[in-house]
């Protein structure tokens, strides 16, 4: 019995002490580096989420230091917990699409005519999020919606640098568009669709699907806080909500250099524009002006910031990720063709901007367009719209918003 006793003592020690000690550092570091604006309606359930969340990034940050694993491994199998139930009403089957992973949400109850197809591609910086983890998202919108959701398991950076995560996700939507009737859609009736970086990559994939006439055009696109540019990070959103979890301005470009396989380093040169050539500020300039933002939103102050003096040694070492994943700078003869969008913005989220200014360009187009903007939103907000604890009333809006689309297509 003795020995037993001491043997769990050891055990709490190796696994408390650690936990404890990371526990206390989450506390800190959010208490001490984040700023969450008065007007947010929920700051102590923001706060414990983003402790959570320091927690396994510096527990995954800490075992690479020791050469154990890479910290987005540990996130990820973090993340294997979130294992929501599957929706009785539904059948889930997990398929290949083109040799894709994906998993179809179907809603068991017959239907005389072929469904909508929601190609529905997850957030996660591209490491990160798996077709397990968005299991709620995509159970919602297939239920309420009744359409056929298509959730894609794209590969994943770093052992699969972009542009694999992209060409899955085209790849996928392809296969659908091609095989619609086996699976009870009608391709005329297809959406693509996703969450921050899944947000890009549908708008990437609706931009290149425009220039293929051997297909039926996309019905829709469902952009929810999309990344749409890398030249400015210095925008108005980017200042208000610096520090503002769960995604701070320095962790936008960190994940981003780690996604594209990039140093480090070079992070503070990106957040002061200096991988930016004067041809692309000259070329770009006019889409990126602050001037193209509403003024209601630099109402919590802004400053504008010029661009850094040009570094070609930077811009050399990204030059790929300017223009190829920045879907707000494709051609005027690409965007006007793009198909009705929805698109999301967040109050309270760095990359509000991105989304207000790929807004803008796709109005002045001639695209119709329908804008849900969530006062008391914050980034990667869509996978809290359930449960108690961690539930937030501003994502049952966001999904709702979603779901009443889908539906009036």
């Amino acid at each position: 019995m003795e020995l037993l006793q001491s043997l769990l003592l050891a055990l709490i020690g190796v696994i408390g002490i650690p936990s404890l000690s990371l526990l206390f550092w989450a506390i800190y570091y959010d208490l001490s580096r984040s700023e969450i604006p008065p007007r947010f309606d929920s700051p102590l359930k923001l706060r414990g989420l983003h402790c959570l969340a320091i927690m396994a990034f510096t527990a995954g940050k800490c075992l690479e230091l020791l050469g154990v694993c890479r910290q987005v491994a540990v996130i990820r199998f973090l993340q294997s917990f979130w294992n929501p139930r599957a929706d009785p009403s539904l059948s889930a089957k997990d398929l290949l699409f083109d040799g894709v992973p994906v998993r179809v949400y179907q809603p068991k109850t017959p239907s005389a005519d072929p469904r909508k197809g929601f190609v529905f591609f997850h957030g996660g910086a591209g490491m990160i999020g798996s077709i397990a983890f968005y299991e709620d998202v995509c159970s919602k919108i297939a239920k309420e919606s009744d359409s056929v959701v298509v959730s894609v398991g794209y590969r994943l950076s770093p052992e699969h640098l972009p542009p694999a995560q992209y060409k899955d996700c085209l790849a996928a939507t392809i296969h659908l568009i091609q095989n619609a009737a086996s699976h009870g859609v009608d391709p005329s009736k297809i959406i693509v669709g996703g969450d921050s970086s899944g947000g890009n990559y549908a708008s990437v994939v609706a931009q290149k699907l425009v220039e293929r006439s051997d297909l039926p055009k996309l019905r829709a696109q469902v952009l929810i806080y999309p990344y749409t540019q890398a030249l400015d990070y210095n925008l108005p959103s980017y200042q208000q909500n610096s520090s503002m979890p769960i995604l701070f301005r320095e962790s936008v470009v960190y994940f981003g250099l780690k996604y594209i396989g990039k140093d480090t380093s070079l992070l503070g040169q990106v957040l002061k524009g200096s991988h930016v050539p004067d041809s692309m500020r000259l070329k770009f300039g006019k889409w990126l002006s602050p001037d193209n933002i509403p003024e209601r939103f630099k109402g919590r102050g802004y400053k504008q910031v010029p661009l850094a003096p040009y570094e070609p040694e930077v811009y050399r070492q990204l030059s790929e990720t300017l223009e190829d994943y920045s879907c707000l700078f494709a051609e005027d003869s690409v965007i006007q063709k793009l198909p009705e969008t929805l698109i999301v913005s967040c109050e309270y989220d760095v990359v509000r901007d991105d989304v207000l200014l790929y807004k803008k360009r796709l109005v002045d187009h001639g695209v119709e367009v329908s804008w849900f903007h969530v006062e008391n939103g914050f980034h990667g907000m869509i996978n809290f719209f359930k449960g108690c604890i961690l539930a937030f009333p501003a994502a049952v809006e966001l999904m709702d918003s979603i779901v009443d689309f889908v539906k009036n297509l």
